[in-house]
């Protein structure tokens, strides 16, 4: 089975190729909707990449940056899972 790193390569490898399949639509004047949809589907692969990347950060580097005794450290690992969730969120 696959591991997490694995799963998270393939869904930007995928989007990587479907970015350059819609580019290729837009420059042989493809269907809108038809692209839009691919645009979709890059859309959904991006997102499960990033839920990935932020469960496997969760999980190991947050994880232990909380188990530390240097609330300094802690304090600042908290910022970073909120700016990038904000960022996400936009």
């Amino acid at each position: 089975m696959a591991t997490q790193k694995q799963k998270t390569l393939i869904n930007f490898k995928k989007a990587q190729s479907l970015i350059s399949k819609i580019v290729k639509m837009i420059e042989n004047d493809a269907y809108c909707i038809d692209i839009m949809q691919q645009d979709l589907a890059v859309i959904g692969l991006l997102k499960s990449a990033h839920q990935m990347l932020m469960e496997g950060h969760l999980g190991s580097c947050f994880k232990k940056a909380m188990a530390t005794k240097n609330e300094k450290r802690k304090q600042e690992m908290i910022r970073e899972i909120l700016r990038v969730t904000k960022l996400y969120n936009k």
